[in-house]
């Protein structure tokens, strides 16, 4: 579905700061209405300790929900999610649902679809979906609910109709998931892997078919040995690109510096949970009760379940840990957009959407602009 502006005709603007342009950080200007008509300035080698700094907007491929609000809940779940997220830089993002059966996943599906051909005023681009299960294995749950089943080609079209997959995330060990990736791929659907006991063979076996990366490296997946590197093995010997969940709780530091310098376009998602931006407490994930503490979330047992992450965190948390920010930049805004193919959002660049974030010293977020138009009552 083509992306349609909000209805808020934004009118043209010029911010000034240090701008990060695919040719390097620049000293200057960006001009933009919905989408960027120039960008002006002399280059510069880092930002200006005294100017704001201006980002591409942030790009998450993997959100549950914000604000409350889960997105299996339906259109105002998302308007929800979408709003909460965009007040902390997410620019666009994919609404990522959990294992559930077929009529509940059509009607979440149906629901959603028209906001992704319209983007309310307020909230991040929906470009789409991401089907994180049921087609996963069960011995690599995680927080999703039981509803698994093995995928077919006739549930996925179905399903893609009502509203575009952009990444499904399946099992490819799966009886008929290894020959179902081709034909993914026809649909413009990215398979992603991940919930997964497959081994290292099985992983490069399903990215020879056409898989494009894997669902929250490290986490639901076979891990890396020395004698038997597993899932994750296979994601640092080929990947080109991989999805993180950069809260420093689903992964060690130390884990996701190796997983930067193995994946050449390693980016960032939150996994978040209708408790971003909520207080600590009880909320949905699916059929599931989630408790958000202590910066997390978890299942009853003590399972992660998805996180409370946001994009501006996670851009300071890649900082924290030694990160180049312009690098940090790229795994939260570029290396999403490539990964999608689209070339006109994760840039700074004359033609793209004005999704843009601006920062002030510490990296605090100053605004936030969604294909130009400026989100109000920015979260503290």
């Amino acid at each position: 579905m083509p992306a349609s502006p909000a209805k808020t005709h934004p009118e043209p603007r010029r911010l000034a700061g240090t701008l990060l342009t695919p040719g390097g950080w620049v000293q200057g200007t960006v001009t933009c209405s919905s989408r960027i008509e120039a960008v002006d300035g002399q280059p510069v080698p880092a930002p200006a300790p005294d100017r704001p700094v201006i980002l591409p907007g942030f790009i998450d491929l993997h959100v549950h929900g914000g604000g409350g609000e889960d997105i299996m809940g339906g259109p105002g779940a998302t308007l929800t999610t979408a709003r909460l997220h965009a007040r902390h830089g997410t620019t666009s993002l994919l609404a990522t649902t959990v294992s559930a059966e077929r009529a509940d996943l059509e009607r979440v599906f149906a629901a959603v679809a028209g906001q992704i051909r319209t983007r309310p005023p307020g909230s991040a681009r929906v470009l789409g979906m991401h089907l994180e299960g049921p087609f996963i294995n069960r011995g690599k749950l995680g927080a999703q609910p039981d509803s698994l089943r093995l995928g077919t080609l006739e549930e996925i079209q179905a399903l893609h109709r009502l509203a575009p997959i952009r990444v499904l995330t399946l099992a490819p060990e799966l009886a008929g998931h290894l020959e179902l990736i081709g034909a993914l791929r026809a649909l413009g659907i990215i398979p992603q892997l991940g919930h997964t006991l497959g081994g290292y063979e099985t992983a490069v076996a399903a990215l020879a078919a056409g898989a494009g990366g894997f669902t929250h490296l490290f986490n639901a997946m076979t891990g890396l040995h020395h004698r038997d590197p597993g899932m994750a093995g296979a994601a640092l010997a080929h990947a080109e690109f991989a999805e993180l969940i950069p809260d420093l709780l689903h992964v060690h530091p130390g884990a996701i510096l190796a997983a930067l310098r193995a994946i050449p376009r390693l980016y960032c998602v939150t996994d978040a949970t209708a408790g971003a931006g909520m207080p600590d407490g009880s909320y949905r994930l699916g059929t599931h009760t989630v408790t958000k503490c202590a910066g997390g979330v978890r299942l009853a047992d003590g399972t992660l379940a998805g996180s409370t992450l946001t994009m501006d965190a996670a851009l300071r948390n890649l900082v924290a840990i030694g990160v180049p920010l312009a690098d940090a930049a790229l795994r939260v805004a570029t290396y999403p957009a490539d990964y999608l193919g689209l070339a006109d959002r994760g840039r700074i660049a004359p033609g793209a959407w004005a999704d843009l974030v601006v920062l002030g010293p510490t990296l605090q977020l100053l605004d936030v602009f969604v294909e130009g138009e400026r989100i109000e009552h920015l979260d503290a």
